[in-house]
This record gives C-alpha cells, structure tokens and sequence, in this order.
C-alpha cells in the first residue's frame, strides 16, 4: 500500500470533495485520499473526519461500513481533525436522535434553544446558525490556532452544539447568543463545529496547521 499522509474518512456522508480539495491545496507535496478502507486509515499520517447531516446517520454508516474501530483507532493514535458532525460524534451523547456517540470526550451534544431569542440588531435568531461567527480562542491558545488571529471569523451551519464536562478541553468559543463550545483538544485530537474548507483563508490557515502538526 503507497504511504497515505491524510486520510479524509468517507462515510457516505459530507462534502468531502470541498474538504479533501482545500487540504490539498495547502497541501500540495502530501498524499491527500479520500477513503472508507479502514486499512487505509489505519495507515495514514493524518486523519480528517469531515462532517454534514445528522448524528444517527452518522453513526450508523460508522457501522455499516466498518469504519467504528479505524476511526476510535486514529483517534487515539495519529493527529486527528474532526469537523462539524467529525466534532459531535467524539461526545458521549447527542440529543439529535438520543443517540450514543465514539465517548472519546465526556459529555453531550445539545440542541440550541432559542425561544424569543434575538442578535443585537434585534432579529430572531434561528436554527439552524449559519453563517459567519467569530471564534474566541481559549486564554493559552493551542497551536493549532498558530497565525489565526483570535476572534477570526469562521463559517457555521449546525444546530447542535457539545457540552463537554471536562471544560479544560474546550480551545474555542462561539456565540449565539450565548457562548458555546466550538473546538476542543485532547491529546492528538483536534475537532471544531465549524467549517474551515467554508472559511476562506483563516480556514485555509487552520487546514495548513493541522497537516504540519506533530502533536
């Protein structure tokens, strides 16, 4: 098998053609695959799990396409980027669907709650968020954030957000209104709720970060 630097994990669900296309472009001296072989994920550098669609879809084609063991694998042994529902999956719990996700972080995954909510311009706020929002980067910002100044803005399309119990692990914040987890951190993982193949170059810049990294 030809040496895989990045694995982009397929799942029949995603855009993973956006994704794996902005990877390669700041990429260009890697080997970029798009892949649902687990053995092809269990020998790649780097994993991307990109994400769209709903929690119980998701899981179920980890499932049915074998993928549940690679995908905990890579987690817990090689730099790992989950995006959107690649972020969602890693908690313990969703309430879309009740369903149980990898448990890789403690905690769940909520709906927003938005009842006679308003932004400061005085307009309803809706789900799903989506649209760009800025991103607050925690205190002692991870170097995945390396030249991405804080308070960049970032482009959003969910209507779940994570909990996580272990606060510590949360390295950026969205608000809407409220704040809420955007990205966590753990180890070798880096996961975030928005869309950085969406997010013109602070997302090239955090996709370029991430295929350098040697956590």
């Amino acid at each position: 098998m030809k040496k895989i630097d990045i694995a982009v994990v397929d799942y029949g669900m995603g855009n993973l053609k956006s994704v794996s296309k902005a990877i390669e472009h700041v990429a260009s001296n890697k080997t970029v695959l798009v892949t649902s072989n687990p053995d092809e994920i269990d020998g790649a550098d780097h994993v991307v799990f990109p994400g769209q669609g709903a929690m119980p879809e998701c899981m179920q084609e980890l499932d049915a396409r074998g993928l549940h063991e690679a995908v905990i694998n890579a987690a817990k042994t090689k730099p790992f980027l989950g995006i959107c529902i690649g972020l969602q999956m890693l908690f313990d719990h969703s309430e879309e669907g009740d369903i149980k996700g990898l448990g890789l972080f403690q905690g769940n995954v909520k709906k927003f709650s938005l009842e006679n909510k308003v932004d400061d311009a005085g307009a309803k706020l809706k789900v799903p968020h989506m649209g760009w929002n800025q991103v607050y980067q925690n205190d002692k910002p991870h170097e995945m954030w390396n030249n991405i100044a804080n308070e960049e803005r970032f482009y959003f399309v969910h209507s779940y957000y994570v909990s996580p119990e272990d606060k510590d692990c949360a390295v950026g914040f969205g608000e809407y209104p409220e704040r809420f987890v955007c990205a966590v951190a753990k180890e070798n993982i880096f996961a975030v709720q928005f869309h950085p193949e969406k997010s013109a170059h602070a997302g090239l810049q955090l996709l370029s970060n991430f295929v350098n990294w040697k956590p």
